[in-house]
Formats: structure tokens, C-alpha cells, sequence
């Protein structure tokens, strides 16, 4: 996307290398990772500090050096499907880089593991801009039709890269959320942020409740025809535009499981910057379903992820995991806009964004052989 040779991208390195000097007085590569730098090919040009790790100016492009406490069966298995990624023509990821060795894991003196990978020097998409909000749907659907092509592996069968259902991970919340209510209930005085949360819980508990149900029932019919690969992290942060292409990162959660969570994830987040505007919604499907058309089945997923409420059991299980004595006053003020919000029923505000899928899937029947 933006070789080094570039001038956007020196212009842009030189930037970031002044803003570095001026906080820090000056820049160089510390000699701690010093020697990691020089177990891989080509010459470091510069080195700063960024996201938590270090962005290298080589002289055969942008790389990321970051330290490593993962597996080396996890890296294999990134790697490998961002080579079939790249093989394909989708080469705007930040596939690893190999030292002289082979390795995908460099040591350094003091025995910390590092990787390197290649990077872009573009911005993260901004979910303020709903053009740049409909080319990042845009190039998901084109990333998820990629992944489609790649076969799974036998040796890819492994915990994180075959986690549960999604609708486990809702079971969980549920019981989460009930255990919760029952604490507050057996509670004799009650705070404002528990009176908030016993004034809704029975609404919200069957909200999640018909959502885990829609859901099990789409997985007992469908089985293992809905899962793909997944990037499993896609937020604005790990979506960076540049000004000719998109670029995906992080593919560190990458898994086998239904698309459509990748989806979801990304139009949440895009849909809660914009006070969850249906037209938004709309225009994102259709921006989807040009590139990889959702069928019925998908767009009842996506309804089933939207109606369970997320945002109700994270203000719970924040409670539940912190000083239950004194709740923030922001905590209270996020419920009360949940309240605010659920003013309209989910079906009559969102029914338009999933078509007749999301009404008619919550009640298809069982088949016979299920």
C-alpha cells in the first residue's frame, strides 16, 4: 500500500520521527531490541515508538516489532492463512516476516520473543465519516469472501482457533446476568445504579434469552455450513484507510466461526457513533451484499447479535467484578440511556436493516433429523 519509497510514506515517517524527538529528545534504536532488528534482512533506516510496540523504517518497507507471548503453533496458523490471503491478491494485511533463520519468533539478549510484521503508515478508520464507514463494510465482505476460499486445516484444530458458539458465549452472559439480578435482589438497601438495574432485568433477560434461543436453533440447522474464518477483532482500530486501498491488522484472534460476528462487531460500533441510525444500517447491508450477499440465515444471525443486550450485561458484569460499594456516576448514566433507547421496540426500529429474515427466523421449526 505505502512502500518506503513513497513519498506520502517518508513524509509521514519524518512526522512521527520529529513528534517522538521532541517528547523524548531525540530517537534511536535502543539496543534492547537492537539485536532483534538485526536477525532479519535489510537495513533499519529509523525506528519509533507506537502501539505498544516499535514501527522500523526499513529499507524494504514499514514493519512492526512488537514482543510476543503467544504460541508458535498460533503464529504458524496466522501465517499461514495470511499467505493463502496474499496468494489470493488480498495483500493489504500485516502478514509476518521471517528472520534470516526462518523463524518466526526472534530472542533477544534478555530472552523476550518478538515478531515482525509488515505495516502500513495509513490512519484508522474514522467511524465519524460514513463514506469511509461503507468502504470498510465494503472491503470486509471482500476480506470474508476471501476467507472463504481457504480451506480449513486438520493441524488448525485447536483452542483458540475453534472457540464455542456464539450463542454459548450468550448462555454464559445470561447466567452472568441472573446471578447478578440475584444479588441485588437479596440486597435490603439499594443503590441508584442497582434500582436501574432490577427496574429493567426482566425485559432485558428475555430480550437475551429469545436471542440465544433464535440462535442455537440457527446453529442446530445449519451446523457446520455457516463457519468460515473470521478476523475475530474488527473495530476502526485494526482498519486502517489509505488513499488507494484498505488495510486490515491484528489478526490475532482470527478463528473458525460465523462471518457475520465480524459484521456485527464493526456495524455496533459504526451504528453507536451515529445514534444508531437505521438509514446507516441499511446502507451498510447494501454495501455487504454487493461484494458477498447475506441470505436469510445471515441476516437473522446479525438480528439475533443485535437484539441480545450486550451493552445491559457489561454494565452487570462490570458491577459484579468491581467494588460494588460505590458504582460511577457514567455507569448509571448508561443504563439510563439503554432505557432511553429501548423506548422503541427492537423489531419495529430494526426490522428494516435484516429484512423479513429477522422476524421469520425467530420462529423457524425444527427439522425432524435435528
Amino acid at each position: 500500500m505505502l512502500p518506503v519509497r513513497c513519498k506520502r510514506a517518508r513524509r509521514c515517517m519524518a512526522e512521527l520521527l520529529q513528534n517522538d524527538e521532541a517528547e523524548s529528545g531525540g530517537v534511536g534504536v535502543n539496543d534492547s531490541y537492537m539485536d532483534v532488528l538485526q536477525q532479519y534482512e535489510g537495513e533499519t533506516l529509523n525506528v519509533r515508538r507506537g502501539r505498544g510496540a516499535w514501527i522500523c523504517e526499513q529499507s524494504d518497507g514499514i514493519r512492526l516489532l512488537k514482543e510476543y507471548r503467544g504460541t508458535l503453533r498460533r503464529l504458524e496458523f496466522e501465517e499461514a492463512v495470511l499467505r493463502e490471503l496474499e496468494n489470493a491478491g488480498f495483500d493489504q494485511v500485516d502478514q509476518y516476516v521471517r528472520s534470516r533463520e526462518g523463524a518466526l519468533i526472534a530472542t533477544g539478549e534478555d530472552g523476550s520473543r518478538y515478531i515482525l510484521k509488515k505495516w502500513f503508515l495509513d490512519r484508522e478508520c474514522s467511524l465519524r465519516d460514513s463514506r469511509e464507514i461503507l468502504t470498510a463494510v465494503s472491503r470486509i465482505a471482500s476480506l470474508h469472501r476471501a476467507f472463504r476460499k481457504i480451506s480449513w486445516r486438520e493441524e488448525w484444530d485447536l483452542g483458540s482457533m475453534v472457540p464455542p458458539g456464539v450463542d454459548e458465549e450468550m448462555k454464559r452472559h445470561s447466567r452472568e446476568m441472573k446471578r447478578a439480578s440475584a444479588f441485588i435482589r437479596k440486597k435490603r438497601k439499594k443503590s441508584e445504579f442497582e434500582l436501574c438495574v432490577m427496574q429493567h432485568f426482566h425485559c432485558y433477560y428475555e430480550q437475551a434469552l429469545e436471542a440465544q434461543d433464535g440462535l442455537e436453533l440457527l446453529e442446530r440447522k445449519q451446523g457446520q455450513s455457516r463457519l468460515f474464518l473470521c478476523h475475530g477483532d474488527l473495530d476502526q482500530h485494526h482498519i486502517l484507510i489509505g488513499s488507494q486501498d484498505v488495510a486490515f491488522i491484528e489478526f490475532n484472534q482470527m478463528h473458525l466461526g460465523d462471518q457475520m460476528t465480524d459484521l456485527y462487531r464493526f456495524m455496533r460500533k459504526a451504528m453507536e457513533k451515529h445514534g444508531w441510525d437505521p438509514r446507516l444500517g441499511v446502507s451498510m447491508m447494501e454495501s455487504y451484499d454487493r461484494v458477498l450477499p447475506t441470505s436469510r440465515e445471515d441476516r437473522a444471525c446479525l438480528y439475533y447479535l443485535f437484539l441480545y443486550p450486550e451493552k445491559y450485561w457489561k454494565q452487570l458484569n462490570y458491577y459484579m467484578n468491581t467494588n460494588k460499594a460505590w458504582i460511577p456516576e457514567k455507569n448509571v448514566e448508561k443504563l439510563k440511556l439503554l432505557e432511553e433507547q429501548g423506548g422503541v421496540s427492537f423489531c419495529g426500529r430494526y426490522g428494516k436493516i435484516f429484512g423479513p429474515a429477522g422476524g421469520v427466523m425467530l420462529h423457524l421449526p425444527c427439522s425432524d433429523s435435528a
